[in-house]
């Protein structure tokens, strides 16, 4: 079994909030290129993989493409504004506020371009409004602490500064990992696993893998790399809520189980129907996952693109989404980058011939 764990700790370690994707997207490439025939990036920063298939070469008749796309930005914070050293801060995409409190972050400060190491607190609870100081805390009224006076703090912080989690990858029993940015970069991992499966498969297709910029927020790196790459097909690879504690319903799924295949608008049915009879061939378990409305992953800005791109959703499922203590379990990583890998290997090179489109 590919050993994706130093890897997949190390990016989950750096920053790389949305729009500014730069220290992750830099591990990624140097991780990327000698799994790849060329590395380039997009205008916006997002990284594209292309991995040359072994299809006909006539200049006449292009191959075939997947695009493979997995997000490699990050929930966060960012400073609002500064009182009496006190940093305020609001949110990069969607977090879960329960946990904050506590929390070890890092201040991307842009006056001295250091790191400082801070912790979310709250003030006590009769120092805010009636209606707040009860129940969960908004990030409206969470703080960052970083323990410099208040000159120093100004000296150094800028609004507008970026704040990542500061807590660090952990292994835990069962095979699994907790840390903060595991979604999306469990998948990026799983990505990287199927890239180094190709080394070993004869494939037809071109396979274009893709770290796309701002899922979290505009879906903006997804949409501009389909534009520009035009793939024939699209699969996109998130994760997926996971069963636990309180969540146990039948839009969660178990963890180290396997993963899922999604089924809406988003996802064309051609492409769930040859991955499932992929994934049945080759005995990894998989669950249909309804998504009814927006697959709310890179896939519904892709499908959009251009013409219209078939695309489909696989997800990993996780616990703790949107948190800085987000867990998966290694087996379904290394499922996932498994299932790709046989996907493409299984394309024919009149696959999408075969594709009934009504």
């Amino acid at each position: 079994m590919n050993d994706i764990l130093p890897f997949l700790k190390s990016i989950i370690s750096v920053a790389g909030l949305s729009g500014f994707e730069a220290p992750v997207a830099d591990l990624i490439s140097a991780k990327w290129i000698p799994l790849v025939d060329e590395l380039t990036r997009s205008r916006l920063g997002s990284i594209h993989g292309l991995k040359r298939g072994v299809g006909s070469t006539d200049a006449k008749i292009s191959r075939p493409s997947v695009l493979i796309s997995t997000h490699m930005d990050a929930i966060g914070l960012m400073v609002s504004h500064i009182s009496a050293g006190f940093l305020h801060i609001v949110n990069i995409g969607g977090i879960d506020a329960r946990v904050l409190p506590g929390t070890p972050v890092i201040v991307h400060a842009s006056k001295t371009d250091e790191d400082l190491y801070g912790v979310i607190v709250m003030p006590p609870a009769n120092l805010l409004p009636d209606d707040k100081s009860k129940g969960v805390i908004g990030i409206p009224y969470l703080l960052v602490e970083t323990g410099f006076t208040p000159k120093e703090v100004e000296k150094r912080v800028n609004i507008g500064d970026r704040i990542s989690f500061g807590t660090e990858p952990v292994e835990m029993t069962g095979g699994y990992i907790s840390g903060h940015t595991l979604d999306n970069r469990a998948s990026v991992a799983a990505l990287t696993i199927c890239l180094e499966e190709l080394k070993n498969k004869s494939h037809v297709w071109d396979v274009w893998a893709v770290a796309s910029i701002q899922e979290e927020v505009t879906l903006a790196g997804a949409m501009t790399s389909a534009f520009q790459i035009r793939p024939t097909i699209a699969v996109v690879v998130d994760v997926t809520f996971g069963k636990g504690t309180g969540s146990s319903g039948y839009g969660t799924f178990p963890i180290g189980k396997g993963v899922t295949l999604g089924v809406g608008p988003s996802m064309h049915p051609f492409l769930h129907k040859r991955m499932k009879e992929v994934a049945e061939r080759v005995e990894i378990p998989v669950k249909d996952e309804a998504m009814p409305e927006y697959s709310s992953t890179d896939a519904d800005a892709i499908q959009l693109t251009a013409e219209g791109i078939p695309t489909m959703v696989i997800s990993i499922p996780e616990r703790y989404m949107h948190t800085p203590v987000e867990l998966v379990a290694l087996k379904d990583i290394q499922r996932t980058g498994r299932l790709l890998a046989e996907f493409i290997a299984s394309l024919e090179a009149d696959f999408v011939d075969t594709i009934k489109w009504e």
